[in-house]
């Protein structure tokens, strides 16, 4: 028996060690190919993520062709055109947001997504509102996009990319639970002092992408 093996596709190079820690951790073991490709998010962001919907599905048919049991996209700005092509390829394709999108429509009524991206912001919403629909519960969704801090991320200054995030979250009132957009925005989860659920996506999606492939893992 083939063991089953999960592809990532990023558009960031960071996600590869953050993905395969968390593989460590909660899925010892398990199989990971990661497909990066940094032109993606920037063509999205130029042009809208229909933009690249062709260049994802041959990348999925690819990974699908070269032994992939399911597909992961971590990016969230193009989430929804690639799990979108799961009929196409044949496999499960799993948006890393998804789980965490449903988190925060089980915390409360008002969700906050914040991120620092906007192209991220409108997905991100419609996301949680889908989610919402779904679990059959109202939701009122604020969007907060933090200033300067994509900056900061794409100059490597970690720190100063964290900080940001946690300063905006933990200023945010009136809220149920808040939503990370960005699978880069992970680490403010645990800097953030606001006492309300702060969802990361990447734990969540790799565990629900993992149990795509029939595999379990540790919760």
């Amino acid at each position: 028996m083939v063991s089953p093996t999960l592809a990532l596709l990023h558009t960031s190079p960071v996600h590869v060690p953050v993905f395969e820690g968390l593989r460590d951790q909660d899925h010892p073991g398990f199989a990971l190919r990661h497909l990066v490709h940094e032109d993606l998010l920037a063509r999205a962001r130029a042009e809208g993520p229909d933009a690249v919907a062709d260049d994802i599905q041959e990348l999925l048919e690819q990974a699908v062709a070269e032994g992939a049991s399911a597909v992961l996209c971590t990016c969230s700005t193009i989430g929804a055109v690639t799990e979108a092509r799961a009929a196409a390829v044949g496999v499960p394709v799993v948006r890393v947001d998804r789980p965490m999108a449903a988190a925060a429509v089980a915390a409360g009524r008002a969700v906050a997504v914040v991120a620092t991206l906007e192209s991220t912001l409108g997905p991100t919403r419609a996301l949680v509102e889908e989610e919402a629909a779904r679990a059959g519960r109202p939701v009122e969704v604020t969007t907060v996009l933090v200033d300067g801090a994509w900056e900061r991320f794409e100059a490597g200054d970690g720190e100063g990319h964290v900080r940001l995030i946690a300063e905006a979250v933990d200023a945010l009132e009136g809220v149920d639970s808040v939503v990370l957009a960005q699978a880069s925005m992970a680490d403010a989860a645990d800097r953030a002092t606001l006492p309300v659920p702060v969802i990361a996506s990447p734990r969540p999606g790799l565990r629900a992408a993992v149990l795509r492939c029939g595999v379990g893992g540790k919760s």
